[in-house]
């Protein structure tokens, strides 16, 4: 006799969503996905197309679920209140949502919270930014508080005229100090409603342009950085009450410090090693968390796991031509492809190794990634 199936509601047809459809099926969870248009990453699990931006059809989608939780992060905050008053399960939360969703308001909860972070300030003239800008060795990162990712909706100034616009009456953007940083880091963690966490080893990530490129787990000679950065995560997750993965990046400057640079509530890019890398991949885990169920061993399958995203794509855009090569020479990698068309600068997929041996898994998974080069 088969007992009750749980029903798990995603809104947002990305990748993220699309690598949550096989740990549904370990889970033996349906998975059900509302798609912004046809031919999402996570078409095998779409059950709706529509605008996650419109409280009827995302209440409609969301009524025969068990909890509701999320690809991406930029469902608006009265869908959400709808979600909630309906008596919707939503994971995480809108109070701790809107803390991915606003980087200003990050700021100052984590201010708040005591969570190491680069100086900061809202700046809503030219004026203030100037004053930022002199009082922080002339330099200054520019962002706006909502809707930048990859490096989109950052600038790093040396003046206010370079955001000019930007600036609007009524609106305010993020100022923060350039942090003189040795190495970008990832801390994941997830937790269940009921409290309970689990924390993955800290990974240590290489941005291009503003995009994740590459992803080694755990951290090389993380030691001490390690165990702040689990105490930083835990901290904040408690703290916004957080439900799901949580992704913490951070800075490492020269002298060991951490500063946190971004938040993200759901399975993340800096995260995708633990699909082979992990005993419980971020993907499953999430599901597990929403859903309250124990959590999963993070426990590394091996020594060392290398992630290389796949940028862009083949020039001639003949994906299965570029599958074919990287599985032929080099077997041992996994590669992982998002149902996505090639285009510049595009997240087409990633590739993963892992072993015993740093040097000879990064060699696997960047010659596997070779294969997909645009050039």
């Amino acid at each position: 006799m088969g007992g009750v199936v749980l029903r798990v509601g995603v809104i947002g047809g990305g990748q993220l969503a699309r690598m949550m459809i096989p740990a549904a099926v370990r889970l033996g969870v349906e998975l059900r996905v509302l798609a912004e248009a046809p031919g999402s990453s996570a078409a095998l699990a779409a059950t709706a197309v529509g605008d996650y931006r419109d409280a009827e059809t995302v209440l409609d989608f969301a009524r025969d679920v068990d909890v509701v939780t999320f690809d991406h992060e930029h469902v608006p905050q009265p869908v959400l209140a709808a979600l909630v008053d309906a008596g919707v399960a939503v994971r995480p939360g809108p109070a701790a949502l809107r803390h991915a969703q606003d980087k200003l308001q990050m700021r100052a909860r984590l201010a708040e919270l005591g969570a190491p972070q680069p100086d900061w300030a809202a700046v809503s003239s030219a004026a203030e930014l100037e004053a930022f800008v002199a009082g922080h060795g002339g330099v200054a990162v520019v962002k706006t508080p909502r809707g930048g990712y990859d490096g989109k909706g950052v600038r790093v100034v040396r003046s206010a005229a370079e955001v000019e616009d930007w600036l609007a009456p009524g609106t305010a953007l993020l100022a923060e100090e350039r942090v003189g940083f040795v190495r970008e880091l990832a801390q994941q963690i997830a937790r269940r409603p009921s409290g309970q966490n689990a924390v993955y080893p800290l990974v240590e990530s290489e941005q291009r342009d503003g995009v994740c490129a590459e992803v080694v787990a755990p951290a090389p000679r993380a030691g001490r950085v390690a165990q702040a950065a689990a105490r930083v995560a835990v901290s904040i997750a408690e703290g916004l009450d957080v439900t799901g993965m949580l992704a913490v990046e951070l800075f490492e400057t020269d002298d060991e410090r951490i500063l946190v640079n971004e938040l993200a509530m759901r399975p993340h890019n800096s995260g995708h090693w633990s699909i082979e890398g992990a005993v419980t991949d971020q993907f499953e885990q999430h599901l597990r968390a929403v859903l309250d169920l124990p959590l999963g061993s993070t426990q590394l399958r091996a020594p060392w796991t290398v992630m290389v995203n796949l940028l862009g794509g083949p020039m001639d855009g003949d994906l299965d031509r570029a599958r074919r090569l990287a599985l032929g020479d080099q077997p041992a990698a996994a590669v992982h492809i998002y149902g996505k068309d090639p285009r510049p600068g595009r997240k087409i997929g990633h590739v993963t190794a892992y072993g015993a041996d740093l040097d000879d898994v990064a060699f696997v998974a960047r010659a596997a990634a070779i294969a997909f080069s645009p050039s």
